[in-house]
């Protein structure tokens, strides 16, 4: 009988074994990993241009949800915010003296490229993340993606028109960048301010928030921004695209009276 009641005691002790892996894994299951997420906001979802138009200053409000404290105490956690224009093809042209005289001799279009670009970080970018993974999810004004368009035979050719395009863009300000433009005002709040140049683009603008913890991008939050033209400018705007032949004429009329109203005012008697 003793013999018996042992033989049963170890069954089930070794019954109890066997089972608490799948105990365990049934309560890591029911009990999901928690992850930070990312919520952010702008201060205007539409910028006016008017005729007065001298630029303006984009706010962007943010927080992270679900942080890991001590991450946050030490300073692991990094955002990146950027404003991207409309997407459209780019022609850079090289100059060259041909006999006396500056000629465009060569030139390169790329594929979709953000027209105007800006971006504010809370420290250097290279500092958050490598090279290699900066130009795999295309952050940042020297990380963008510029692609070629059709055949290129000079391979080197490409690393110097992209250099050109960057530096044309960065010199009429439609490319801006600020490595301190985000600031946390708490340990869970951040904030960032974005310039919009007064030559912006009008059309649909995208804000980029990216979420960076020890270097890796662990959340991106995208939202969209209007850029309109108002008032004699947007009216302009539309006759020209909507009636070319009356606009051309228009403008062939002021032409005519202004040339003949200088004549009368500067003439020599």
């Amino acid at each position: 009988m003793i013999r018996r009641r042992l033989t049963r005691l170890l069954l089930l002790l070794a019954a109890t074994l066997v089972s608490l892996p799948a105990w365990a894994q049934l309560l890591n299951s029911e009990m999901p990993t928690v992850r930070e997420g990312l919520e952010i906001g702008t201060s205007t979802g539409e910028i006016a241009i008017t005729s007065d138009f001298r630029g303006a200053d984009l706010t962007i409000f943010g927080a992270l949800t679900n942080a890991d404290e001590l991450f946050l105490a030490i300073g692991q956690y990094d955002v990146v915010v950027t404003l991207e224009g409309p997407r459209d093809l780019a022609t850079v042209r090289r100059k060259e003296r041909v006999f006396g005289i500056w000629m465009n001799t060569q030139s390169m279009i790329f594929e979709q490229v953000p027209e105007s670009y800006s971006i504010a970080s809370t420290r250097q970018l290279e500092d958050i993340q490598g090279t290699p993974s900066l130009n795999r999810i295309g952050v940042g004004i020297d990380h963008l993606t510029l692609s070629p368009v059709g055949y290129v035979g000079n391979a080197g050719a490409v690393t110097d028109f992209r250099q050109a395009y960057r530096r044309l863009k960065l010199s009429n300000g439609l490319y801006q960048r600020d490595t301190t433009g985000v600031r946390f005002v708490s340990p869970s709040l951040f904030r960032a301010t974005l310039r919009l140049p007064a030559n912006v683009p009008d059309g649909v603008h995208t804000v980029h928030a990216y979420l960076f913890k020890t270097g890796d991008l662990i959340m991106q939050k995208d939202l969209p921004l209007r850029v309109v033209k108002t008032g004699l400018e947007q009216a302009i705007t539309d006759a020209a695209h909507n009636e070319p032949i009356g606009y051309g004429l228009v403008c062939i009329l002021i032409a005519i009276v202004t040339g003949w109203g200088a004549s009368l005012v500067f003439r020599k008697d």
